[in-house]
């Protein structure tokens, strides 16, 4: 297991901007708040979304992508730097209006309306390539 203290240096909420990329919109909260780590929750809706589901044999992500309104039931993620870039490493719940469940890593989607709680952390967390996974983990 790899672990390691953080110091929290700063809570935020923030809303989501209609009509931008939702985890885009995490990353630019990170950069705003100048934190290069951080965890975040977020809820909301969104226009479409692509969902990434990853396949452990192939060692590779699938990809699906819906073009409908979904309600973001519940997201979760951190934020990180890959390869020198923040990156909001985002899981969502989404549902239909059936109330049918959609979940994986929310890659891209459209937002509706969102809100975000992001706590920043001091420490920087770095992601590198994991050769037992075939993932970028934290070091």
């Amino acid at each position: 297991m790899n672990y390691r203290e953080v110091t929290v240096t700063g809570e935020y909420v923030a809303r989501l901007d209609t009509g931008a990329d939702w985890r885009a919109e995490i990353e630019s909260l990170a950069s705003e708040v100048e934190a290069d780590a951080g965890w975040f929750t977020a809820l909301g809706s969104v226009e479409d979304a692509e969902i990434w589901f990853y396949d452990q044999d192939d060692a590779e992500y699938r990809s699906v992508t819906f073009d409908e309104p979904l309600e973001v039931a519940g997201c979760v993620g951190n934020v990180s730097r890959l390869d020198g870039d923040l990156f909001a490493h985002t899981h969502a719940v989404c549902s239909r209006p059936s109330g049918q469940a959609i979940a994986g890593h929310l890659d891209a989607a459209t937002v509706f309306a969102g809100e975000c709680y992001f706590r920043a952390f001091e420490q920087p967390l770095t992601r590198e390539y994991d050769d037992d996974t075939g993932l970028d983990l934290w070091l």
